[in-house]
């Protein structure tokens, strides 16, 4: 038998904590699930093992996630049950059949905090300990013993404590030789000691400590709204085989076409189309709504969603790598390393603005000193020195606020959109979404649903109306194409009869063909007929009204034609109106027949639609679009493969998210989650709301700077009402760029 220490650690705390509890015969564990359940001989005090058992599994937890969990120790037995490990004392089956098992609440356990948040906790710590001190040594210097040194002391502690951050980073920025604000910050603080302004030189340091956990903490809320995404990605899947068995796997093993089953509050592993099983989904977290999703048989159901009260049976439709989610989290990661015009131009302009105000104090120094004789270094009650003014001028003339004016604005719009299900390629889309004066949309899928739906049945001549239905049914039942299951899913609403059909073929381009019994049927387009020996007789059948879609079904002795419809996405006309309120003009662009784009935008009360358009007009459209009158900007928004060359010639190119085509998506700089048209209004609002910020904090960070810098260039303003000024107006920009993250953009 293996020594106990060659077992999995995780398996060896469990055995120890057996080994104390000589009450306890064994641990169910399931860490999937966050169960947990102990089998017990005879009454235990249940409260006092929850409290150590809790405090095992918080020991343990972080290592749960071994698979292998190796040998058990000598007199302990481990098994699998389903999902769940059992760790047991080894005993005959006769006595673990005394065992009862009571269930047990799973602990708790603190998540280790993320580098951001371990980043602005740090600074908030070293901002509390320089300030802390930093307050001390201010009533030890006034009020305290007659001990110079002391307070000195004390206001060293502080200032070691408020530097120490912007020492590092000013290391790191001299060894590739470049200066930055922190540079700035240290120098100031070592020139105001050096002039005896101890205290000065703490507050500087202590609101630069404080402003920079301030703009880590904006960056770790940031963070973490988009990390919730992460959180719901499933790591187990429950495979159904086709003997009906079940069996766990991980998420990476499943492929396309397996079946999986979803029990209630379990998420899905992968993007598919349910098969068996009715219930609701929790799609918060692609779409931001709240509301539960019906789903049934041949609905799409999307990784890391929740089903909420019924088992679900569903075919994998996508690897769980290219599932929405996944697409989504990619987006994210890939936004957010991309900056918007004006913040590149922020960046750039910082380090030569550091430059600058360094240059700029020294020459003030000299100016002060030799032009209007101030002393250099010594002040006194009546005159301030020189080169305390240069110091309190480079302090008010740093670009701390100014160059966070803009990321932290855009961080956290790109946040809240990722969070309601709007995803944004970048700060520069943002900024250009906001300047759109001019909207173009694609028709199926975009401000369609792009699903057909049957909207009824007709037989030529009429009165067979119902046989024409059942033999609809019964060829497309077999037959994978969106016409076939919008069919299908009609017949089955209205109870029609299944007839089974023999020597079933699939006519690409053309149609299906099957029997029954003797007679030959065939389903397709109008086409079957006009190329048979019923052509004559086909010229005179009446063409299908322009927004419909027509099937032909041609039987023994029965001929007519399945109504089909692109159903309207219900919330089109209220965002097509509400843009025109806002004073957006737009447009459809369609390769769809005229006549059934009019229809669609008659009830949607579009005034313009240009329709029959090849992929190559589509581009010619928008570009014609942006040169006709004025300064236009347009946003392009679709969702096929076809819309993709348009959705790069635009300003802006909007992509609904889940229909999406790989391709769309590449070419959007705005996804549109769940293909909720509506999240397009939500998106046009957020980036309206994220450039009044940008502006809020660009005048709030330049108007401090231009006013202390003329109070200082013409008046001895103290180094002290200097630094409240910068670090304020730090602070003032990272508190109004939260409010995106927290405010409501619908």
């Amino acid at each position: 038998m293996s020594k106990p220490d060659q077992a999995t650690p995780w398996v060896n705390e469990l055995v120890q904590f057996l080994r104390s509890q000589p009450g306890v015969s064994a641990v169910r564990l399931d860490p999937d699930a966050h169960k947990i359940s102990i089998a017990t001989v005879g009454p235990v005090d249940v409260t006092a093992l929850e409290a150590k058992l809790a405090a095992t599994i918080a020991a343990v937890e972080a290592r749960l996630a071994a698979r292998t969990p190796g040998p058990t120790p000598a007199g302990y037995s481990l098994r699998q049950d389903g999902s769940a490990t059992v760790i047991g004392r080894e005993s005959p089956a006769t006595a673990e059949n005394l065992w009862l098992w009571r269930e047990m609440e799973w602990p708790e356990i603190k998540a280790e905090p993320t580098a951001a948040e371990q980043e602005w906790r740090t600074l908030a710590t070293l901002a509390a300990i320089c300030g802390g001190f930093g307050i001390i040594g201010v009533l030890t210097q006034h009020f305290g013993p007659p001990l110079p040194w002391l307070a000195h002391v004390l206001y060293a502690v502080a200032l070691v404590a408020g530097a120490w951050d912007a020492v590092i980073d000013t290391r790191e920025q001299l060894a590739k030789g470049r200066i930055d604000i922190h540079f700035l910050m240290l120098a100031v603080a070592i020139g105001a000691v050096f002039i005896g302004a101890w205290g000065e030189a703490v507050l500087l340091l202590f609101l630069f400590s404080a402003a920079g956990a301030m703009e880590e903490y904006a960056l770790d809320r940031t963070q973490r709204e988009v990390g919730a995404l992460l959180k719901t990605a499933p790591k187990r899947a429950l495979l159904v085989l086709p003997d009906g068995t079940e069996r766990e796997v991980g998420v990476e093993e499943l492929l396309v076409g397996q079946r999986v089953r979803v029990k209630p509050g379990e998420a899905f592993a992968a993007d598919g189309t349910v098969l068996v099983g009715k219930s609701a989904t929790d799609e918060s977290t692609l779409t931001g709504e709240a509301t539960p999703v019906e789903k049934g048989p041949g609905d799409p159901v999307f990784s890391g969603t929740i089903n909420i009260w019924g088992a679900l049976d569903f075919e994998v439709m996508r690897l769980p790598a290219e599932s929405t989610l996944r697409k989504i989290i990619r987006l994210i990661q890939t936004a957010q390393k991309l900056k918007a015009p004006s913040e590149r131009f922020t960046d750039k302009f910082g380090t030569g603005y550091t430059y600058a105000v360094i240059g700029g104090s020294f020459a003030m120094f000299l100016v002060w000193w030799l032009g209007f004789n101030l002393p250099p270094f010594t002040n006194t009650p009546e005159v301030r020195s020189a080169f305390y003014r240069a110091m309190t001028l480079m302090v008010v003339a740093s670009p701390c606020a100014l160059v966070l004016s803009i990321p932290s604005a855009i961080l956290a719009a790109i946040a809240w959109g990722a969070r309601h299900g709007v995803l944004f390629r970048g700060g520069g889309a943002i900024e250009k979404l906001a300047d759109v004066n001019v909207v173009a949309l694609d028709k199926t899928g975009t401000l369609t649903t792009g699903e057909l739906t049957v909207v009824g049945y007709e037989s030529f001549p009429p009165g067979r109306e119902t046989e024409v239905m059942e033999l609809a049914y019964a060829l497309e039942a077999k037959s994978e194409h969106p016409l076939a299951r919008a069919i299908v899913r009609d017949a089955r609403a209205r109870g029609v009869r299944l007839t089974d059909v023999a020597e079933f073929r699939n006519m690409a381009g053309s149609g299906v063909s099957g029997r029954f019994g003797s007679a030959q049927a065939l389903l397709g387009r109008r086409e079957l007929l006009e190329e048979g020996p019923l052509a004559q007789w086909a010229e005179k059948l009446p063409p299908a009204s322009a927004e419909l879609a027509e099937i032909w079904v041609v039987g023994k002795d029965v001929l007519g034609r399945v109504l089909l419809r692109d159903q309207i996405r219900a919330e089109s006309r209220g965002v097509l109106a509400e843009l025109k309120r806002l004073g957006i003009h737009t447009v459809m662009l369609t390769g769809d027949r005229r006549l059934a784009a009019e229809a669609v935008a008659r009830q949607l009360g579009l005034a313009e639609v240009r329709a029959n358009l090849t992929p190559e007009q589509k581009v010619e459209a928008i570009i014609d679009l942006k040169r006709a009158g004025g300064h236009r900007q347009v946003a392009m928004v679709g969702d096929g493969v076809n819309d993709a060359p348009c959705l790069a010639a635009a300003d802006v190119g909007v992509a609904m998210g889940a229909r999406g085509s790989d391709a769309a998506l590449e070419q959007a700089e705005v996804i549109l989650m769940h293909d909720r048209i509506e999240n397009f209004l939500a998106a046009h609002r957020l980036s309206r709301r994220a450039r009044t910020v940008i502006r809020q904090n660009l005048t709030i960070s330049l108007g401090v700077v231009i006013v202390m810098v003329i109070a200082t260039a013409f008046g001895a303003v103290p180094l002290a009402v200097g630094v409240a000024a910068h670090e304020g107006s730090t602070l003032v920009v990272c508190l109004n760029s939260l409010r995106l993250l927290f405010g409501k953009n619908r």
